[in-house]
């Protein structure tokens, strides 16, 4: 069957960058997979989203019908992006660790998706989230150090993260493929990639 994959990268090194190699990967084999499929590409790096101004969370709060044209405007491109989360069946998403987080230009995607009213609601309970269930996601996890067990393993807010918000907007069915260890020179890196491309093959089947 084929599937609408939605493709984020946010890697800025280009060529250089594990996170790029490893998604395209994913995407290659979802499609080896899934024959017809539909691929949706942001590259946050090359086109990034703004952060958010006054005036698009302005937007998020007014009803549509009563939008001017400068809130109108100002919510376009994050409707995009939420209407391209609700079309995938599969999102797979390229995060290389930043300074213990993630690139700020993949936190304003996320500021562009989590939408009251849009992705997520509040109850009497607490937030709900909106998106539909079944979707699958990927993270590819890039990271120059060691942070799944160990000392440095506090500082992990890059998956950890992750996997809070997209649960938070009701995307629960998440796999990591994680590259650990690609800064700790040419054999490490090496040894990193080959362990992640193995991971690859599991996670698409999972979310086959």
């Amino acid at each position: 069957m084929p599937y609408t994959i939605l493709k984020i990268d946010s890697s800025p090194t280009g060529e250089r960058s594990v996170s790029r190699k490893l998604t395209a990967k994913v995407v290659a084999e979802l499609r080896a997979r899934h024959p017809g499929s539909k691929v949706i590409e942001r590259d946050l790096a090359a086109n990034p989203l703004p952060h958010l101004s006054g005036l698009t969370v302005g937007a998020f709060f007014t009803p549509p019908e009563q939008r001017n044209a400068a809130l109108a405007t100002a919510i376009e491109l994050s409707d995009q992006a939420v209407d391209e989360v609700l079309a995938s069946d599969v999102i797979v998403i390229g995060a290389p660790m930043h300074n213990f987080g993630i690139p700020s230009s993949l936190k304003a995607w996320i500021d562009h998706i989590v939408r009251t009213g849009r992705t997520v609601r509040y109850g009497p309970s607490g937030p709900v989230g909106l998106v539909p269930a079944g979707k699958k996601v990927i993270v590819v996890s890039a990271r120059g150090g060691r942070y799944t067990e160990g000392p440095m393993q506090t500082l992990d807010h890059q998956e950890s993260y992750l996997k809070s918000v997209l649960e938070f907007i009701g995307l629960r069915d998440i796999t990591f493929v994680r590259a650990e260890g690609v800064g700790s020179g040419p054999d490490g890196a090496s040894a990193a990639i080959q362990a992640a491309e193995a991971q690859v093959a599991a996670a698409v089947r999972q979310a086959a």
